[in-house]
């Protein structure tokens, strides 16, 4: 069914990238949504009313806040979808992140009232009446809402939209709720026990919960998360690939939404090299990255002398040294000064976040080590952060 809608719908389907066929993907995802989630509201709307369950009259304004949810992200992925304009040069592809935060506190929100009205029930119980026909309805429900979560799920991982696979848990944990009111239902019905308020506050605890886990998942490419390890590889590796090129450090990847990402990153020459030459090597990189990624490259190039033996030995020596501080400390752009009563080394030392010592106490620990290896070097050394690790090779 998925693929058949897909088709259907979405022109040029497997240009994943292109931020119009992502709109498609979404328009698709919330029309789907919205007409589901009214038809399952009308109909539990009806059965709740008609056998006095809290729980399934609460598991129905569940579907309808779903067809609100579904509603957003469809809104969320048109505004994404807008051109950079003058006063947003980036695009408005964050809209879609913004668009699955809302879904996010609306799970919150049917949380908390389903938490609320099961309380209620607790306090001031009432029979919930039976019959099969609701539990054959309810049923339906679940296998729909079922299939509406692997469809948003899937999706979600073709476009890499986590406002869709928000939605999707948002339908598994309809599922669960409407799985967990059969179940009390033919419980109670059968012992004389009326579980629909226990079930209810179980069914509330884990919405918050899951909710908890997705409002980090879509706050944290807004806060800024650090670029996938494994992207931050790939890049590195890519880089490292073109002839002339000695290392990479510095890397740092913007993110203004899906399809819509900007990096810098610097880049190690040999200072012997053809200027012109290492420039149009470092054009092709810049210009590989946006056709391949669709990434936004700008890159620093930074002359390393190589023709020198001795910086590369002062510059493997102190790389050695220094690991036995932190193995994930590195140096780079390290280069040395020689004057007639000392030798200055001037060079760069990035930290890893959360590091203990302060930028004194390293430098301090760094330059024992340079004069241990010999008593005539004199460091400066300027401390960055990494935004983004690379491993060195």
């Amino acid at each position: 069914m998925t693929k058949l809608l897909i088709k259907l719908f979405v022109k040029n389907n497997e240009h994943t990238e292109n931020n119009t066929v992502r709109a498609a993907y979404g328009k698709l995802s919330g029309f789907v949504g919205i007409i589901c989630n009214i038809l399952l509201f009308a109909v539990k709307l009806s059965v709740g009313l008609l056998i006095g369950s809290v729980s399934i009259t609460a598991d129905a304004v569940n579907n309808l806040s779903d067809a609100s949810s579904s509603i957003i992200s469809l809104l969320g992925f048109k505004l994404a979808s807008k051109p950079a304009d003058e006063d947003h040069p980036y695009g408005h592809a964050r809209y879609e992140y913004l668009s699955g935060l809302l879904v996010t506190v609306l799970i919150f929100i049917i949380g908390y009232e389903l938490m609320k009205s099961s309380v209620g029930k607790i306090i001031s119980p009432t029979e919930v009446a039976f019959n099969w026909v609701s539990v054959a309805i309810l049923a339906v429900s679940v296998f729909v809402k079922l299939w509406m979560s692997l469809f948003n799920h899937s999706i979600g991982k073709m476009i890499s939209s986590q406002t869709l696979i928000a939605t999707a848990a948002d339908c598994r944990n309809d599922v669960i709720a409407t799985s967990a009111v059969v179940f009390a239902m033919i419980i109670s019905h059968y012992t004389g026990f009326e579980l629909d308020g226990y079930i209810g506050i179980a069914v509330a605890l884990f919405i918050l919960y899951s909710g908890i886990g997705l409002a980090k998942d879509t706050l944290d490419p807004i806060l800024g998360r650090a670029p996938d390890p494994e992207f931050v590889e790939k890049i590195r590796k890519s880089i490292m690939s073109y002839p002339g090129i000695i290392g990479t450090h510095d890397l740092m990847v913007h993110d203004y939404g899906p399809g819509c990402q900007f990096a810098s990153v610097h880049v190690e020459v040999a200072a012997e090299g053809d200027v012109i030459e290492l420039h149009d090597i470092i054009d092709n990189i810049e210009r590989n990255f946006l056709d391949e990624y669709g990434l936004h490259m700008v890159i620093h190039m930074d002359p390393i002398v190589t023709s020198d033996d001795a910086i590369g030995d002062i510059r493997c020596q102190l790389s050695d040294a220094i690991i036995k501080i932190d193995p994930e400390l590195s140096i780079h752009d390290l280069r040395a000064v020689v004057g007639p009563t000392h030798t200055n080394l001037v060079f760069d030392c990035v930290v890893p976040h959360g590091f203990k010592m302060s930028n004194t106490e390293l430098r301090e620990s760094i330059c024992a080590i340079a004069k241990a290896i010999n008593p005539c070097y004199n460091c400066v050394i300027t401390i960055e952060s990494s935004y983004a690790s690379l491993p060195r090779k």
